[in-house]
């Protein structure tokens, strides 16, 4: 696989009020970050297209995005038409994250509804079709087992023509798959197939549950895999000099050994030197050039996006 620069995103969900978001996301464009994305959930969170146009309307180069946006929460046309709105806007700075969906209480809390995983990823690649159709030039229509779609020609049109940069994330086969073949950015994810966090989740973070996953990309990528940024949110995030003591909390909490969260991608331990060397290795191993961590350990983190972003 081939190795793309570093680059370094931080996943907020909340701010107190409308200066410290803006002032955070300021933060974040200065300690050197490339994105600011966030999560689509119906819990304590902030909506994600206000949200993120008010971290590009405060900064300069940092790009926007959901991490992701659930495809079953808005009509594709609608979420086109507020995506293409972004990027205009922003000057050209956003990234569209979209997924299948996968939180229970999401769909059971609202109404929506939750159906088996199959239908939801048929819905979601109309919804991706859709989305792509309403940013390209000129009237389209669309009829699928989802969506039927009549002489709709988008406005506004993206900056980034004809899309913006699409990441799609997956940690089950067939996502995984439909990432390789159709995103500009995949993201590997944990498996989500319970529709919640458990052990499941956890279980599924290992260094062999990745290599199967980049694996099933590598392959159905084909002649694409160069084309395709390798992302990955780190989770379990601890800047310490303390790696024994930071990694048995973190064995508490995920019931996983420590000998298996010292290895996971999704888990980041130990003192800024180390953590570069780790990601440079996972990079080789895997791909990973696009890492995004939470809100909560950017500025702890910051020495290792000084030292490898761009590299």
């Amino acid at each position: 696989m081939p190795l793309r620069p570093f680059r370094f995103g931080v996943q907020v969900r909340n701010g107190d009020d409308a200066a410290s978001w803006v002032t955070n996301a300021r933060r974040y464009e200065e300690l050197g970050y490339a994105a600011v994305t966030m999560p689509d959930h119906f819990d304590e969170q902030l909506a994600p297209i206000p949200a993120l146009q008010a971290v590009a309307d405060a900064t300069s180069t940092i790009r926007v995005g959901a991490l992701v946006f659930d495809n079953d929460y808005k009509h594709p046309v609608v979420l086109a038409k507020e995506l293409a709105t972004i990027d205009v806007l922003s000057g050209g700075r956003l990234d569209i994250g979209l997924g299948a969906g996968w939180m229970a209480t999401d769909y059971e809390r609202s109404g929506i509804p939750y159906d088996r995983p199959g239908v939801r990823i048929d819905r979601f690649m109309e919804g991706l079709d859709i989305i792509r159709s309403a940013m390209g030039e000129g009237a389209f229509s669309y009829e699928g087992e989802h969506y039927t779609i009549s002489d709709y020609d988008g406005f506004p049109k993206p900056i980034q023509s004809p899309c913006p940069p699409v990441l799609i994330g997956g940690g089950g086969p067939r996502m995984l798959k439909i990432a390789a073949q159709q995103a500009d950015i995949v993201g590997i994810n944990a498996t989500l197939t319970s529709g919640a966090v458990d052990q499941s989740t956890f279980d599924s973070m290992t260094a062999e549950a990745t290599d199967e996953k980049v694996d099933i990309v590598r392959v159905a990528a084909g002649d694409r895999l160069g084309h395709i940024e390798m992302n990955i949110r780190a989770f379990l995030v601890s800047v310490t000099e303390d790696v024994d003591a930071a990694l048995e909390g973190i064995a508490a909490f995920t019931g996983s050994p420590t000998s298996v969260i010292a290895e996971s991608p999704f888990a980041l331990v130990g003192p800024p030197s180390k953590l570069a060397e780790d990601l440079i290795a996972r990079r080789e191993r895997w791909g990973f050039s696009y890492v995004i961590v939470g809100p909560d350990e950017a500025e702890a983190f910051a020495p290792v996006v000084a030292a490898l972003a761009g590299s």
